[in-house]
């Protein structure tokens, strides 16, 4: 690996250089050297907070970079926080990587230059102004936070220390995304008048724990067949609600949040379906189709001027209660995006035909582009893994490995495929979306202001109170 120029790293070659005095004596012999690792001063080093779905996936993409040493991990649950200190302890082979159950105190520490954040959406904000104020450079999970206050605060933290922030919306390092998006932005489909973001309906048990809830009901004479009937004061909520295990800080986990009896169908990965701690299916994906629409009409600056949502709700106070499905209509306005005509964009889960993927239709044609799936007006668009250089007037952003990108912007200080403020951008229409569905009107969001306009019912919803004693810097 090439050295570093001096500084590259706002001096952290340096500070580490003060850390690490006489390692380059012993790294002929060291497993790092042998193993083909950059030195110590030229290392990235990185905690991990969050040892749930994407934590050891992304984890596990840092641990193969020769120039990032993951050197921390936090987890309020001990045995999970225990799986990440095996993970990483055993790749190296030794027992460095040191664990923490409290993630201020990872941060305190000078000698860890990234962090990757993977921790529930209730928790994005604390976390992550507490990164970028440690002055951390940032890897973060989408969606950016749990209400528009909360991503505006981290764009302000990351802004403020100038630090680099990538999201984890990893569709933008494909290469079917990101042909798609320069065939839109290239105006080969001629001016966009409407964009289809199909997301995913109904909950998901990716924590496993339905089958056995379930099976706790069969007792009943006439059971629940899903935790979305389940509500306080009947028979199955009492056998829902159980103690917390030994293993889990319930109390912290619930964190900012209100607090609910534990039920163990909605805390790992399961937290999605509670509004108190997930935004959903919506706010699960729309980092992801919704970044990818934007990424296409260049709006990753701008948004809707309108937006109308509705949707299909369990009870409020369902075990699981966000939308099954939903529908959101969006308008941006050209005077405001200063695209050549009014985009409509409709953000729909469940409701046919709108399928799953980003679809841009334009006057004269269009692109579907989806996981795995590509289709297009053009069918020569479909045989070519990339566009033509001669039709490339505008080039997109190229990554093709989204972790690399990360830690190749932290060694040159350039911005990210996806900055913070991208998914700030990228995720306020599903924001609005659903507190469109929440309060049962249409939504007037001023885009410059970041702020909903004539509405103070619906504008309490941009944020949302915190329990004692967390506080929101």
């Amino acid at each position: 690996m090439t050295t570093l120029p001096s500084g590259s790293f706002r001096s952290l070659s340096r500070r580490r250089f003060l850390q690490t005095a006489g390692a380059a004596a012993i790294a002929a012999r060291s497993p790092w050297a042998r193993a083909g690792r950059a030195a110590a001063s030229d290392r990235i080093t990185m905690g991990v907070i969050g040892w749930g779905m994407m934590g050891p996936a992304n984890t596990k993409v840092f641990l193969q970079q020769p120039d990032c040493q993951v050197v921390a991990a936090c987890d309020i649950d001990s045995d999970r926080l225990q799986e990440a200190l095996d993970t990483v302890n055993t790749h190296y082979a030794n027992g460095d990587c040191k664990g923490y159950h409290d993630y201020r105190e990872l941060l305190a520490r000078t000698d860890i230059d990234t962090v990757m954040i993977a921790v529930p959406d209730h928790w994005h904000a604390l976390v992550a102004t507490a990164a970028a104020n440690n002055k951390k450079d940032i890897y973060g999970e989408k969606p950016l936070a749990r209400t528009i206050a909360e991503q505006q605060a981290i764009v302000r933290a990351v802004e403020k220390n100038n630090v680099i922030w990538q999201t984890g919306s990893w569709q933008r390092s494909v290469p079917v995304f990101h042909k798609a998006a320069e065939i839109v932005r290239n105006g080969l489909i001629g001016d966009v008048t409407h964009v289809e973001v199909g997301l995913p309906e109904g909950h998901f048990d990716f924590g496993g724990t339905e089958p056995a809830l379930l099976e706790k009901f069969a007792v009943l004479p006439d059971p629940p067949t899903s935790p979305a009937q389940v509500v306080p004061g009947t028979p199955a909520w009492g056998l829902a609600v159980t103690d917390p295990p030994a293993n889990l800080d319930y109390n912290t986990w619930i964190g900012p949040s209100k607090m609910e009896p534990y039920i163990q169908a909605r805390v790992h990965e399961n937290w999605r379906w509670n509004y108190n701690t997930g935004g959903g299916q919506l706010m699960d994906w729309i980092g992801h189709h919704g970044d990818i629409a934007h990424w296409g009409l260049g709006f990753d600056h701008t948004g809707p001027s309108v937006v109308t949502g509705r949707g299909d709700f369990p009870p409020t106070n369902a075990i699981w209660n966000t939308a099954t499905t939903y529908q959101i209509e969006c308008l941006y306005r050209r005077e405001v995006t200063h695209y050549p005509v009014d985009v409509t964009m409709t953000i729909a889960g469940g409701i046919p035909p709108i399928v799953m993927g980003t679809k841009w239709i334009g006057k004269t044609g269009w692109v579907w582009v989806n996981r795995g799936g590509f289709a297009a007006s053009n069918p020569d668009w479909v045989k070519e893994d990339a566009l033509p250089d001669s039709e490339r007037k505008i080039r997109l952003y190229e990554s093709t490995d989204h972790r690399r990108n990360f830690l190749d912007c932290v060694k040159s200080r350039k911005p990210t495929i996806t900055p913070v403020q991208t998914a700030n951008h990228s995720t306020i229409p599903g924001h609005l979306g659903l507190i469109s569905m929440l309060v049962g009107r249409t939504i007037h969001w001023d885009v410059a202001e970041e702020k909903i306009l004539n509405d103070p019912g619906a504008s309490e919803l941009l944020s949302r109170p915190y329990r004692a004693p967390w506080k929101l810097a």
